[in-house]
């Protein structure tokens, strides 16, 4: 494949979107919060899994702050989802200006979505952006400290386009993962026929290298789709053993925590939560829309943190063996919407919350970045 691929496929419109969102409208009658599919692992000797506990903001006062990359310095690089602004924040300090990616465009949940960096490359920054013709992942040079504040970033050049974009279900999240691949989570773009094709990019999750070429190992030869039958993954981690965990938004049932394998197909439209049926895969632990909407996922030491939109609360959900635990939550109504966290160098966690998009409630200061220590429960 071409070192820069540039995939634009003819892709079924996204007319008959499906009901749901990032924030479904509504839910069933109240039933069990959240299920998974195996016992929760024993306790470590520790005692219950570490949950978050705030201590206090990074930075206040940004637009729809999305996707979070962390510097070996322990600052971080924020992207500002409406603006298309890339900030640089650290504890103590005001955010720095570092550079604006053109050709950006705010179309509802579309914007300046995930960033990440290769681990010991500082000098490159990937980025999942929503422009008015598709969504598309693009690297760019990047210098974290430009001379001039906004100069910091180098023109975008293009790995992967041709990514049906639309007023919701954009996906957006990238991570470089263990392999050194670059990984994105893609929604279905409101049209649910798009996750079962194979020739559409939407409703899946997507491998490439960082040039932009497909891996040979990939499922599908030619193609950077990993797996597919997803609605809209917003966040995707690797735990120990190296295996990849999403989180993926449901329509008004069912959200999803999922194991993810090679090839393996995740069932949406015909499937929505848990169904045990051929061909499909399950989740291993399921949300109501209404105590969830996950968006970002981190895990440290093989304990999943889920960030919640809708829920308005922080998901703890340990991991054993490929197994997920039972849920419990945490920092329950503090923050409000909140849509990513990462793990920063520290070991610390570092959350965004997103409640000046439209369908928060915004408090002074809001948007903000804030810390949260982890913390030995009970």
């Amino acid at each position: 494949m071409a070192p820069a691929l540039a995939l634009t496929l003819a892709l079924a419109g996204c007319s008959g979107a499906s009901s749901g969102g990032s924030d479904p409208g509504s839910a069933p009658a109240p039933s069990p919060t959240a299920t998974s599919t195996a016992p929760a692992p024993a306790p470590s000797a520790a005692g219950e899994p570490a949950v978050p506990v705030l201590a206090g903001d990074v930075a206040t006062g940004l637009s729809v702050p999305w996707g979070v990359a962390f510097l070996a310095d322990g600052s971080a690089l924020v992207a500002e989802r409406t603006t298309g602004d890339v900030v640089r924040v650290r504890p103590g300090a005001a955010p720095v200006a570092v550079g604006r990616v053109p050709g950006v465009a705010d179309l509802g949940e579309g914007g300046l979505l995930g960033l990440a960096l290769a681990p010991g490359d500082e000098k490159t920054l990937y980025a999942y952006l929503t422009t008015r013709d598709d969504n598309r992942i693009v690297a760019m040079a990047l210098d974290p400290d430009p001379r001039e504040a906004g100069r910091g970033l180098g023109a975008p050049r293009v790995l992967l386009s041709g990514i049906t974009n639309a007023g919701r279900h954009n996906g957006g999240r990238i991570v470089v993962g263990p392999d050194g691949m670059l990984w994105a989570g893609v929604g279905d773009a409101g049209d649910t026929s798009l996750s079962q094709r194979r020739d559409s990019l939407s409703g899946k999750i997507l491998r490439i290298a960082l040039d932009g070429s497909v891996p040979a190992d990939n499922p599908f030869p030619g193609s950077p789709v990993w797996s597919l039958g997803h609605r809209n993954v917003q966040g995707l981690a690797f735990d120990s053993a190296g295996r990849l965990w999403a989180t993926e938004f449901g329509q008004n049932t069912w959200d999803e925590l999922n194991l993810v394998e090679k090839g393996r197909n995740y069932g949406w439209p015909e499937v929505e939560g848990k169904e045990g049926r051929a061909g499909f895969v399950d989740p291993q632990v399921v949300w109501r829309t209404s105590d969830a909407s996950p968006s970002g996922l981190a895990i440290v030491d093989d304990v999943a943190y889920v960030a919640a939109l809708r829920g308005a609360k922080v998901w703890v959900v340990p991991l054993t063996d490929g197994r997920a635990g039972e849920p419990v939550a945490a920092l329950d109504g503090v923050l409000g919407r909140i849509r990513t966290v990462e793990k920063a160098p520290d070991g610390t966690l570092w959350l965004t919350t997103s409640n000046t998009d439209g369908r928060g409630d915004p408090k002074a200061g809001d948007d903000r970045v804030v810390r949260a220590t982890l913390t030995q429960a009970g």
